[in-house]
């Protein structure tokens, strides 16, 4: 039998830390969970939603999969929106990608994987949507701008939702944002795609499109970006 002792030592200092640092954290953990926000991202272990914006356990509900996908026909990521929504009354949902993704590479190249081919189709359908736009990028930058891409795209399939629409219908307070995460520096940019109501959920997605075409123009450094 194959144990892990390492991880469950560091699992108990980790529990001695917390519990010295708050005697209360652990019973206040229990009583309730009420995040503000709810995180879509992807599964790359470089990139630990909690961490990353300096929130502890019980701040972020998170959903994650590989390359920060939002597909309408997943029931898994729709039923972890819908009770983010409905349930826990979440006022933000981050739809969080990353440069370098190891998906959206795969999918760029059409590499043969095996089953997650079909999982990565939906990514080659956002490269051949813009095909044209990632024509014109420098050599290099191409993945880059693909994965800033997919966000944005996964911004609009959150918003295009039942769960997304009905909120906003009801008069609920909901933003959409799409960012993405280099782990380089480990900085988060704001693709300037956060939607606040149906109404906008267009408008928004053409002004990040055209986002990504202006650094295909004039690519920044990825400091400036």
């Amino acid at each position: 039998m194959r144990t892990l002792p390492h991880l469950l030592e560091r699992n108990r200092a980790w529990a001695q830390d917390m519990t010295e640092r708050d005697p209360d954290f652990f019973k206040n953990l229990v009583a309730q969970q009420r995040p503000k926000h709810l995180w879509i991202g992807c599964s790359d272990s470089r990139v630990p939603a909690n961490q990353i914006i300096g929130l502890a356990p019980g701040e972020l509900f998170v959903h994650r999969n590989v390359a920060n996908m939002v597909v309408h026909t997943d029931l898994n990521c729709l039923s972890v929106l819908q009770y983010a929504v409905q349930a826990l009354e979440i006022e933000d949902v981050m739809v969080v990608g990353h440069y370098n993704c190891g998906g959206v590479k795969a999918a760029y190249t059409h590499a043969s994987l095996g089953l997650i081919d079909n999982w990565l189709r939906h990514i080659q359908d956002v490269h051949e949507r813009h095909a044209t736009l990632l024509e014109g990028a420098p050599a290099g930058t191409e993945l880059d701008r693909l994965c800033e891409l997919n966000v944005i795209e996964q911004v609009r399939n959150v918003c295009q939702t039942t769960i997304a629409r009905d909120a906003w219908s009801r008069g609920q307070a909901l933003a959409v944002h799409g960012w993405i995460y280099d782990v380089a520096d480990g900085l988060l940019r704001d693709l300037e795609c956060t939607v606040l109501a149906q109404h906008e959920v267009q408008s928004q997605y053409e002004h990040a499109v055209a986002g990504v075409a202006q650094r295909v123009s004039q690519p920044p450094s990825r400091a400036a970006s």
